[in-house]
């Protein structure tokens, strides 16, 4: 995901970042103009086309489509727009329920083996959740003495909740945490699995395919029938007026295209990597408090 500055105007209108539709749309922006120039050619200097073609007229079909295509290309964006920000919501929800549970985990339990077993194993689940929605594998993970062992053909982030609950359970038969301690603890790691169902359902549901070609494909004929009817009025000015709309009109569809899913590996996609880093230090960081207020309490107590 890229960091920037919203307020800084002059680099956005002058710099071509590599994750601006430009670079990607250049060559068929070139194409076009090369088209809408040759159809300008015809239409002025070798068909000799009167003011009172019919041709002429095709612009009030323009005028008419143009609506809609704003109407589709707006409720294409939103939708996606959509998709990326429910995504972002659920790893912070992720991150909030990490921190919920460390902090649970840490009241509640007294020996320090198992404490060290949940701050590593917590973090694991966001690393192998990060992995498992953009599809690489995860072999083995290795929290210095915790080897969290992966089957590749089984769910993967499942398995990482399954071991914690494993060992909550544990505690509970073990007399270390009560009846109500458990279910308090249960509905942490149920939070866990709730994040990861609701990822899955973006990841797993594309924008349907029916709509997405139609666009594409109103997107084109709209901006191929265009110099028919404005060069007329624009002369040659019609080439690098189309590749301006077609600009427009595309880098919409590719913005969509590309943060409809948020969990890819393209630039503006949401940085789950980070998040799943951040939430690791987050636990480093939970245990020095804990440690320190433990301190705390001894020097209150006295010798």
């Amino acid at each position: 995901m890229i960091s920037y500055n919203t307020k800084d105007w002059f680099t956005f209108i002058f710099r071509f970042h590599k994750a601006e539709t430009f670079r990607t749309l250049l060559p068929i922006m070139f194409a076009i103009g090369v088209y809408a120039a040759l159809i300008g050619y015809a239409e002025v200097e070798y068909w000799k086309l009167s003011e009172n073609s019919y041709v002429k007229n095709i612009t009030i079909m323009h005028g008419m489509l143009g609506f809609v295509i704003s109407l589709l290309l707006v409720f294409r964006t939103n939708t996606a727009y959509d998709r990326w920000w429910e995504g972002r919501k659920l790893w912070g929800s992720l991150v909030n329920n990490s921190r919920n549970f460390s902090i649970k985990l840490s009241a509640i339990l007294e020996d320090e083996n198992d404490k060290h077993f949940f701050r590593k194993i917590i973090p694991s689940y966001a690393n192998v959740l990060q992995k498992h929605l953009k599809n690489e594998d995860t072999a083995k993970q290795l929290f210095e003495d915790l080897d969290l062992e992966i089957d590749h053909h089984k769910h993967k982030p499942n398995q990482v909740a399954m071991l914690m609950f494993q060992k909550i359970n544990e505690l509970y038969v073990a007399k270390k945490i009560t009846g109500d301690q458990l279910i308090i603890l249960n509905a942490e790691i149920q939070s866990f699995s709730e994040v990861c169902g609701a990822c899955e359902r973006i990841k797993n549901t594309p924008i349907p395919y029916s709509y997405s070609a139609f666009i594409k494909k109103f997107i084109f004929f709209y901006v191929m029938t265009l110099p028919f009817g404005y060069s007329f009025s624009l002369g040659y000015y019609v080439a690098p007026v189309v590749v301006f709309i077609f600009y427009v009109l595309a880098s919409l569809e590719l913005i969509a295209e590309e943060i409809e899913d948020p969990f890819g590996g393209d630039v503006n996609d949401l940085p789950t990597k980070k998040i799943s880093e951040k939430i690791k230090s987050g636990e480093l960081e939970l245990d020095d408090i804990t440690i320190e207020l433990f301190s705390n309490n001894l020097d209150k107590l006295g010798p």
